[in-house]
């Protein structure tokens, strides 16, 4: 089937696309090299994040606009160029670095991601969750694989951080190049007969449609929520490990542990929301969750590094389950002809939840201990699990 031919196409550009979250290891040189600051490498990170959620909506206008394999050119050109310029700089001023790497480069890839998973998922309306899952996963593991191989070419004197840069991009243009000449946008008649014999289909809301729904905003404060949770663990896994009693290399390898949970939380959620629906999903992932934010700060307390250990593969499934479960929820609630819009305002959730988990590490600064923010953190979870349990069918 066409279908798993376009799967397998988009997970491989999201696998790529998704470089941009290896910062923590690309930051580094740059760091190293020209002597920016943690505060200044941060404000980048929080740029990219900015320019990615615009960039889901723009591309979604342009696919309208121009079509799709237009659209997918543009996000290739600027991905790639992104990462191109910045291996270019000086040094002498961090604004060409927001400029090429967190404005061009966040809009190039925010345009693909939106554009890729919202294609790809046309095709499978009646396994929207696995399709969502696979694409993900493939996102996700892109810090873990590219940023993997990444480190390495950083580390070796002969090939160097610029190096690594300029072929970044020079392979993300390639592939997103790639995806805009095979991926296609049309339903085809085998794929609207399964639809039509296993599916409900949701009644097709605009934009303006959704945003006056009540279950839109539910579901946003629900997700935000969660993935708040997820970055802020993530952000201070290792630090956490360490609270815990666990050793140096241990600590260390947890936090690339966490990101394979990561992974298979996005592939575990989409075969239960195509198995059970939406909202059982939904409410799975907030007690999920919860117990792990009771475990880890458990483990802290009581310097049990087992219930650290647990606390952090539990977050990170649950934190996998975020993105797929934004995937699949607009076009089971919402519908698929406007599906690329709405699917591109609903992942404002990324930016909101970074803006908490920023709330939560200044607690951390100011509380001077793991506590306070983890007990907000769990009535975060708490609170999207009742919230959970209020959404409805808008059909």
């Amino acid at each position: 089937m066409k279908r798993y031919l376009y799967l397998t196409v988009g997970t491989i550009a999201l696998l790529f696309a998704g470089t941009v979250y290896a910062w923590s290891i690309l930051k580094v040189p740059l760091a190293q090299n020209f002597g920016w600051t943690v505060p200044q490498l941060t404000v980048n990170f929080t740029l990219t994040m900015s320019f990615f959620c615009l960039g889901g909506i723009l591309g979604s206008l342009l696919n309208r606009k121009i079509g799709l394999k237009s659209t997918l050119i543009i996000s290739a050109i600027l991905s790639g160029l992104g990462f191109i310029f910045t291996s270019f700089l000086s040094g002498s001023s961090i604004s060409m670095l927001y400029l090429c790497y967190g404005i061009i480069c966040g809009l190039g890839i925010g345009i693909a991601y939106n554009n890729i998973i919202s294609t790809v998922n046309q095709w499978f309306l009646d396994k929207k969750g696995f399709s969502s899952g696979v694409l993900l996963m493939g996102y996700g593991a892109s810090s873990l694989v590219i940023g993997t191989i990444a480190a390495k070419a950083i580390a070796n004197v002969n090939f160097g951080w610029r190096n690594t840069y300029l072929s970044i991009g020079i392979a993300l243009f390639i592939v997103l190049f790639a995806c805009a000449m095979i991926l296609k946008t049309y339903v085809s008649d085998e794929n609207n007969k399964i639809l039509n014999n296993n599916t409900l289909q949701a009644k097709d809301f605009t934009l303006k449609e959704m945003l006056k729904n009540i279950e839109f905003w539910k579901a946003l404060t629900v997700i935000t929520f969660l993935a708040a949770c997820g970055n802020t663990v993530i952000s201070i896994a290792k630090d956490i490990s360490l609270a815990s009693g666990l050793v140096e290399t241990l600590a260390v390898t947890m936090v690339g542990v966490l990101s394979v949970c990561n992974g298979l939380g996005r592939i575990i959620c989409g075969l239960t929301f195509d198995k059970f629906g939406c909202k059982k999903t939904m409410i799975f992932a907030d007690i999920l969750t919860i117990i792990a934010g009771v475990c880890i700060l458990t483990a802290v307390i009581n310097s049990s590094g087992a219930l650290c250990i647990a606390g952090l593969c539990i977050v990170g499934l649950s934190f996998g389950f975020c993105p797929t479960i934004s995937a699949a929820f607009i076009a089971d609630f919402f519908g698929k002809k406007y599906y690329n819009l709405n699917y591109s305002v609903f992942n404002l959730n990324l930016l909101l939840a970074s803006i908490i988990a920023s709330i939560e590490s200044y607690l951390f600064a100011v509380s001077g201990g793991y506590t306070v923010p983890f007990i907000v953190l769990i009535i975060l979870a708490i609170i999207a699990l009742f919230t959970t349990m209020r959404i409805r069918r808008s059909f």
